[in-house]
């Protein structure tokens, strides 16, 4: 097989409002489907992310269940020169930095919390690149 990206990426959240607040109206994400009592999806690039209610979707009849509890983690990529911008947008809109890593060639990276306490990531373009 040969994957060319992935294109869905789940968190499983408690508030679907709360979710919508932070995701579509803070970080800009548009909504691309929401449905009462179960889920709201947004637009993040090219990618897709879902948040679900796990308690509507642990015992799924239609598709195969799943859920998760605990911090989930995904990165969110910009483009190196938007790195430094999106930090600092991040900041301007009350969102705490809670650690910024150096990683190899001097890129660096940031993270944050959701409402939900997952942990999020603005990572440049290229950071996985050798």
């Amino acid at each position: 097989m040969k994957y060319t990206q992935i294109k869905e990426t789940c968190l499983y959240i408690s508030d679907l409002d709360l979710a919508e607040n932070f995701y579509h109206d803070i970080l800009n994400m548009p909504v691309i489907s929401k449905v009462e009592g179960r889920h709201i999806f947004f637009r993040c690039g090219s990618s897709v992310l879902l948040c679900f209610l796990p308690e509507a979707t642990m015992n799924e009849q239609n598709l195969p269940p799943h859920f998760a509890h605990g911090k989930q983690h995904i990165a969110l990529e910009v483009s190196k020169r938007e790195y430094l911008k999106a930090k600092s947008e991040l900041l301007e809109k009350g969102i705490k930095i809670t650690h910024e890593q150096e990683w190899s060639k001097g890129q660096k990276s940031c993270y944050f919390d959701d409402p939900f306490g997952h942990v999020l990531e603005i990572v440049p373009q290229g950071i996985w690149e050798s």
